[in-house]
């Protein structure tokens, strides 16, 4: 294992938190919060030891998949570590165990919280709060592989260990020209909202912060009431945008290229919209039951819908007085998430679509026993690998969510609680239902509980196995035999 270049990469994205943590540092100024100097503690902290790592270049660039999972998954906990001391060290969260399950909440653009104030908090920590957001949306590495020179072939194993959806590709021959053109769309729509929205007459601030996490489909708020006491206008925007951060990247990049019909023809991207109109429908015609007007009761229904099934998780009503009808919809879409490429979470689109079309095979081998026939997406073959992947992955994921959800169990929560806890974590959603509803919070669970539901919400954002391979003896086996080789090889002085 090439763990000099391991240490390579865990260096560089320390350093570029450390950058990035400068930006709140700009708002500790303009609004002359003392915390500000907290923050830009832990940057110069984090920019010495990413520089102290990086000082040394490795002897060979070259790395495949494993070395991939476990710098994705090692950079993502040191990132995380790292991004909570500005909320521990400044007492904004006095609990080491909850400043990280914050932070972790952030960069996996989770948006479960433990604050029971957040409108207390001073500005530039929160600041830092939603810009985590932005940034574990499209990936820390992706951004790495942007913006750093790295020699070697093997980068992909890079994006493909970070990036959501059953398969990665290049867009471009290049790997750093495909992590360019991925930040390039992502920041241009960013830009756009945050315009939209300061028409509507948003505050800067607010504006900036709210478009955090509807880019990364994050959804921390900066109010108590989430996004409920702004106006219309400015929730449809957000719904809009939530929605448009949920469709795989790849079509925008086919549309900014006027290849108009490999768009139109992206199967994920139909369905994704297919279900949006389906259960926005339902939920609306459910609301407009209850004698609320239909204009309402259709914002309220896209908005949710929008939030729920690309994992942002903002809200403007509290969906718990709602019918279970309607929370089972929700509760459903959570597991359907966004589509592969977006930032959004959940088990994704394209997977739901390949894992239909091999129950469809399969039945159709129990008619004609004879017949063959490939699973195809968009017009082409899919590679039996990627089938296989995803069975797998299915049932990775389904034991994980029965084991977590046992152990969650053990704090004494009612069942629904317990279950939409798990479910909004390893989905990477925010709001569940009952107590951790999306006018409550995950204050009240245990430290016990709040671990549990971290490495949920890291096994969720990385697609499950770049962090389950970490507890892979073997891995550590072969990491321990290459160390002693290498000192035994050492020249004699």
């Amino acid at each position: 294992m090439n763990t000099s270049m391991i240490r390579y990469i865990l260096g560089q994205v320390l350093r570029i938190e450390g950058l990035l943590m400068l930006l709140p540092c700009i708002v500790a100024v303009i609004y002359q919060e003392k915390e500000g100097f907290v923050i830009l503690g832990v940057a110069a902290l984090c920019f010495f030891l990413g520089t102290a790592a990086t000082i040394r270049k490795p002897k060979s660039q070259i790395f495949y998949l494993k070395e991939g999972c476990v710098a994705t998954a090692l950079s993502w906990i040191v990132m995380s570590i790292f991004g909570c001391l500005p909320f521990y060290l400044s007492g904004e969260i006095p609990s080491f165990v909850d400043a990280m399950f914050e932070t972790i909440s952030g960069f996996t653009t989770t948006g479960s919280s433990i604050l029971t104030d957040v409108e207390a908090m001073s500005r530039s920590v929160n600041f830092w709060r939603c810009f985590t957001h932005w940034i574990g949306g499209m990936g820390v590495l992706v951004f790495l592989l942007a913006v750093i020179p790295l020699s070697g072939g093997s980068h992909i194993n890079l994006m493909r260990a970070e990036s959501p959806g059953p398969s990665v590709g290049k867009l471009v021959p290049k790997i750093k020209y495909t992590a360019r053109i991925l930040y390039i769309i992502y920041v241009g729509m960013t830009l756009v909202q945050i315009v939209l929205l300061l028409i509507g007459h948003m505050p800067l601030y607010d504006a900036l912060t709210i478009t955090f996490g509807t880019a990364g489909t994050g959804g921390f708020a900066i109010k108590g009431d989430s996004i409920a006491g702004y106006s219309s206008y400015l929730q449809w925007v957000i719904t809009i945008f939530m929605i448009l951060f949920g469709v795989n990247f790849n079509a925008y990049y086919l549309i900014l290229f006027r290849k108009f019909k490999k768009a139109a023809a992206m199967e994920e991207v139909r369905y994704y919209f297919l279900v949006i109109i389906a259960a926005t429908a339902f939920i609306t015609w459910s609301l407009c039951r209850t004698a609320m007007g239909f204009a309402e009761a259709l914002k309220h229904a896209a908005f949710q819908v929008a939030s729920i099934i690309t994992t942002t998780g903002f809200a403007t009503t509290d969906f718990n007085y709602w019918s279970k009808s309607c929370q089972t919809v929700l509760v459903i879409l959570m597991f359907i998430g966004a589509c592969a490429g977006s930032t959004g979470g959940g088990i994704k689109v394209s997977r739901f679509v390949l894992l239909i079309k091999t129950v469809k095979k399969e039945l159709t081998s129990y008619i004609h026993p004879k017949s063959i026939k490939k699973i195809q997406v968009d017009g082409k073959p899919v590679e039996h690998e990627v089938v296989r992947s995803t069975n797998v992955y299915f049932i990775t994921f389904m034991i994980l969510f029965v084991v977590s959800v046992f152990l969650v169990s053990l704090e004494g929560q009612d069942l629904v609680t317990t279950f939409t806890a798990v479910a909004t974590a390893i989905n990477n959603v925010g709001p569940g239902l009952a107590k951790v509803g999306p006018m409550e919070n995950f204050a009240h669970l245990t430290d016990l509980t709040k671990v549990v539901l971290m490495f949920d919400m890291l096994a969720g954002r990385l697609e499950l196995f770049p962090l389950l391979i970490l507890f892979h003896p073997s891995l550590w086996k072969d990491a321990l035999k290459q160390g002693i080789g290498k000192v035994k090889h050492q020249p004699d002085r």
